[in-house]
């Protein structure tokens, strides 16, 4: 029998979850998702910010 490699904790957590930090992201992604609503085309957006991630990818998979 397998034997278990950590302990789950506890739930719900005792630490305080929405943070200032947690909390400024939120607001900053509303915002942005209510200025993507009024792009003609939102693919646009979405391929930009995919597009940095696919070249680091593509640059660490030549590295290797």
């Amino acid at each position: 029998m397998l034997k278990p490699t950590y302990l789950i904790p506890e739930l719900p957590p005792t630490n305080e979850l929405e943070t200032i930090p947690v909390l400024k992201a939120n607001r900053a992604l509303k915002e942005l998702t209510g200025r993507a609503a009024t792009l003609p085309n939102q693919g646009i957006l979405i391929d930009m910010l995919a597009l940095p991630e696919a070249k680091a990818s593509r640059s660490r998979t030549l590295d290797c």
